[in-house]
């Protein structure tokens, strides 16, 4: 075998060797590292993996997730791909290319001007191998090995040393596959994992490849079973809390096994450690079948079976997660055999009650919480689709700087990442699976697994992450255009009873987009009803069901690029679509959808409404309404170059090339900058804020003498603006007014300044200079101390400044970037959805004076990293970031 793999896989073997003498068994290690990965198919399949042929091989995959498993599994026979060189296990593989997972091979692009703008005109695309090599020591004879995949897009199929193992079609579900049977001890043995991405399968950009983590579990023949704990609390106070712990053991041995079951909790103390919390018995608790009224559980399992037992504990005084104090608890299950420990099992957990009412909203622990959310899709802007936590942790930094409180997991299950931060940081989530059902959206999208594989995905989904506290909301849908039709009713209703199966403890829910599905029984199949863009539809909705709660599910999708402002302003939403962006006097929507004040005012007039969920927090890759394709209809352009350049591509080629590859829907942009519209929602979501915000920037020089009207976004009640020290008059918020506006300013260079008042005391300032020539770059980095574990990230903001360090509007500069130490430029982006340039550089244009370089730590590698930015005709900068 090559050197190499025996190098790859010596880190694995010291540790499984490690383990060998360690008596409690369960290990899961990360299996990020040392891939090989090629783009295409082997060219001796001939078509002999596509799914449909293999799809009775794949289809016994996750029997476990269903409720009557002879219905949709049956006997096969034979190894499909068996004869397929990418699977052989004697393969040659060294000339394929070698990377750490997570990966999303689509990000790597290049932009292709060809390729849809709903998927980001990005190669995210068919068929990719991923190879690794690994070693496995005879010492571990009689363990289980397992391997985890949190997500690869899409068809997976996977062969270990030449066995097929098993496979999973949806790119969004974790899975588990049994590598036991295939094992072999002290030798090479190779795995093999197909992808298989079809075109035309997303509304928008899902990524390629192996894109979240993947882990190999090693348990004993007796352990806890895959997601094999689900945590519940009852009784809730701030005086005690039931706790129970139902846990499944797995026996996997040909033997009967006895085994002892206890569990323990631990919280953290001050200091941040886990200590051991007492418990005890709740009074008049009666036990479950299999239970004991005791700290243990004695079991006798039949061989390969499983069986469950719960314990019920009473937690006295507990510390009740919330959004400002999100304490959780440790679940620590241990299973003994004849007294000696053979498999431990963790479980986080929070202590909180949730309700939804039909009149009140929604209330958390008791008290009323205003759903102020947002929704998101699964790519991290220039990263892509790979998963990374600190990308995420920023993501949900910056939206909780705004105010926001919730997340909707747009359209598909989530990375386990996200809920793990949300459960930390405090944020609420909606927990959402499908995008469609039988009925599609695309030729290949999910409505052609979803007879198959619904529910499979939809209990692999509940099990996986019903124990995070940061869940309120099971989502069975988006859009789904079933629900207009007679099969919608009775498919609601089957997954609605699955969630109660699988977690009775929330409630569920849809987006619901047909104004009719209130009122034509379709929206008794969930237990809370979320309405898309139908505000004014709320009042009728409370009205025909007064028991039934709701929320705005999706709303807004006001539309806008940051820092581009076009005149005249007008209030028709239609318009502000210029040079293939959209104005940010955040006046602007598509036909189906609205400013954001809109939605404001029909939740203070309606207030049973229990909040919204945004369209969209964050920019993502893909879908670039209204840009959304490549365009008859003649577009506005300020420059006359462009709008010749548009004219004759129109008649040469009967239409208009349209660069847009990512959204405009975003309240901060791809790159994470937030736009003007960020502060109005904070001065809503966060109305005990000082805050006063103005728009637009004040570099007009065409503009002297003409109206170019001015807003104000504070969470004070009135302000007062100032054009060159002379008033502009001062102003008040009235009901149902969510921003100032003076709309005849004419303008002058020089300063603009806003005084905010809230009752009647000045409360909030914010000032807009008309800025000298772009003279030097500055930088900013996100944080300081990065971690050496390879996968840290450092977010360094790079402005265009004039002489007095402000950033100079509407320039687009072309910035170098260089970097020393232990760091790496993984990305650079500038928030503009236009660009064409590559994410994977170490150069890129600014967007209206900001631009975006992320650097990543070396694995295992301390120090200093340094990087620096440099323009022509500008003064550079460097900044410094400590590795330690």
């Amino acid at each position: 075998m090559l050197d190499y793999l025996r190098f790859a896989a010596v880190g694995l073997l010291a540790f499984f060797v490690g383990c060998a003498a360690n008596p409690v068994a369960r290990q899961r290690v990360s299996f990020d590292n040392n891939w090989r990965f090629t783009r295409g198919d082997a060219p001796d399949a001939n078509g002999q993996l596509d799914y449909a042929r293999i799809k009775p091989w794949v289809k016994q995959t996750g029997s476990e997730f269903v409720s009557n498993p002879h219905i949709t599994t049956f006997a096969v026979s034979g190894t499909p791909g068996a004869d397929v060189s990418f699977v052989q296990p004697k393969f040659d593989d060294h000339s394929w290319r070698q990377l750490n997972l997570p990966h999303d091979f689509g990000i790597e692009g290049p932009f292709d001007q060809a390729l849809p703008g709903n998927t980001a005109k990005l190669p995210w695309a068919g068929v990719a191998w991923y190879r690794k090599h690994f070693l496995i020591s005879s010492l571990d004879r009689g363990q289980r090995f397992y391997l985890d995949v949190d997500g690869a897009m899409s068809y997976a199929t996977v062969w270990l040393n030449g066995h097929f193992v098993g496979g999973w079609p949806y790119g969004y579900t974790s899975f588990e596959l049994d590598l036991t049977p295939y094992i072999k001890f002290d030798r090479d043995n190779v795995l093999a994992i197909r992808l298989d991405n079809p075109p035309d399968s997303s509304r928008w950009y899902p990524g390629g490849g192996i894109y979240r983590n993947v882990w190999l579990v090693k348990t004993p023949q007796v352990h806890v079973a895959h997601w094999g704990t689900y945590v519940t609390t009852n009784d809730v106070s701030c005086d005690s809390a039931d706790v129970n712990v139902q846990v499944n053991v797995v026996n996997s041995s040909k033997e009967p096994a006895m085994v002892t079951v206890s569990t323990e909790f631990f919280a953290p103390n001050r200091e941040g450690r886990l200590i051991p919390v007492a418990s005890l018995r709740p009074q008049g608790y009666l036990p479950k079948q299999n239970s004991e009224m005791m700290d243990s559980v004695d079991l006798t399992i039949p061989p390969g079976q499983t069986a469950p037992c719960d314990n019920t504990r009473t937690i006295l005084h507990p510390e009740l997660w919330d959004l400002d104090h999100p304490t959780e608890y440790l679940a620590v299950t241990t299973i003994r055999h004849k007294g000696r420990i053979i498999d431990r099992y963790k479980t986080r957990f929070g202590i909180r009650t949730i309700h939804f009412d039909a009149n009140t909203g929604f209330s958390l622990n008791g008290k009323h919480v205003r759903i102020q959310g947002v929704c998101d899709h699964h790519d991290l802007g220039a990263l892509g689709a790979a998963i990374n936590t600190r990308a995420l942790e920023r993501q949900i930094e910056l939206l909780k700087s705004m105010g926001c409180n919730a997340i909707r997991t747009s359209h598909n299950p989530p990375a386990p990442e996200l809920l793990d931060l949300c459960d930390r940081m405090g944020m609420l989530v909606m927990d959402e699976s499908f995008d469609c059902w039988e009925k599609g959206k695309t030729p290949n999208d999910y409505h052609l697994l979803f007879r198959d594989w619904h529910e499979k995905d939809w209990r692999a989904e509940l099990r996986r992450d019903r124990n995070h506290p940061s869940i309120i909301l099971w989502s069975i849908g988006n859009e789904i255009p079933d629900q207009e039709t007679a099969r919608g009713i009775p498919i609601g209703n089957e997954l609605t009873q699955i969630a109660h199966e699988e977690d009775p403890t929330r409630p569920t829910t849809a987006a619901c987009n047909d104004v009719n599905s209130a009122f034509d029984g379709f929206n008794q199949t969930l237990d809370v009803f979320g309405y898309n863009y139908q505000w004014k539809s709320y009042g009728r909705f409370h009205e025909a069901n007064p028991n039934q709660p709701i929320f705005g599910s999706e709303t807004a999708s006001c539309i806008s690029s940051r820092g581009e402002y076009f005149f005249p302003v007008s209030d028709d939403k239609l318009t502000g679509n210029v040079n293939f962006q959209v104005s940010s006097y955040d006046l602007s929507a598509p036909r189906w959808a609205w400013p954001p004040d809109d939605e404001f005012a029909a939740e203070d007039k309606n207030k049973e409404v229990a909040g919204e969920f945004v369209w969209t927090g964050f920019d993502y890759l893909g879908e670039p309404t209204p840009y959304g394709g490549n365009s008859k209809k003649m577009l506005d352009f300020t420059d006359p170059k462009l709008k010749a350049k548009a004219e004759a591509e129109l008649q040469d080629q009967g239409e208009i090339l349209v660069p847009s590859r990512s959204s405009y829907f975003g309240i901060i942009d791809l790159a994470g900058f937030p736009k003007d519209r960020f502060y109005l929602y904070q001065a809503r979501w966060r109305p005990d804020f000082p805050m006063a915000h103005i728009l637009p920037h004040w570099n007009w020089p065409d503009r002297v003498g003409q109206v170019t009207p001015v807003f104000v976004y504070t969470s004070g009640d009135e302000a007062e603006l100032f054009l060159n020290g002379h008033s502009l008059g001062r102003k008040r918020i009235l009901p149902g007014e969510y921003r100032l506006r003076w709309d005849d300013v004419v303008y002058q260079p020089g300063e603009l300044h806003v005084v905010a008042f809230k009752h009647g005391h000045i409360w909030a300032e914010d000032t807009v200079e008309t800025t000298g020539p772009a003279s030097k770059l500055l930088m900013c980095a996100d944080r300081s101390y990065l971690s050496p574990d390879g996968n840290d990230l450092a977010f360094i903001t790079v402005k265009i400044a004039d002489a007095n360090d402000q950033t100079v509007p509407q320039t687009h500069n072309h910035i170098v970037f260089h970097i020393h130490g232990p760091g790496e430029i993984v990305a650079v982006d500038n928030g503009d959805a236009t660009s064409f340039e590559p994410f994977q550089a170490k150069e890129h244009d600014a967007f209206n004076g900001l631009c975006l370089a992320i650097v990543r730590t070396l694995p295992g590698k301390t120090g200093k990293i340094w990087l620096s930015a440099e323009s022509p005709g500008l003064k550079g900068d460097t900044i410094s970031m400590r590795v330690h």
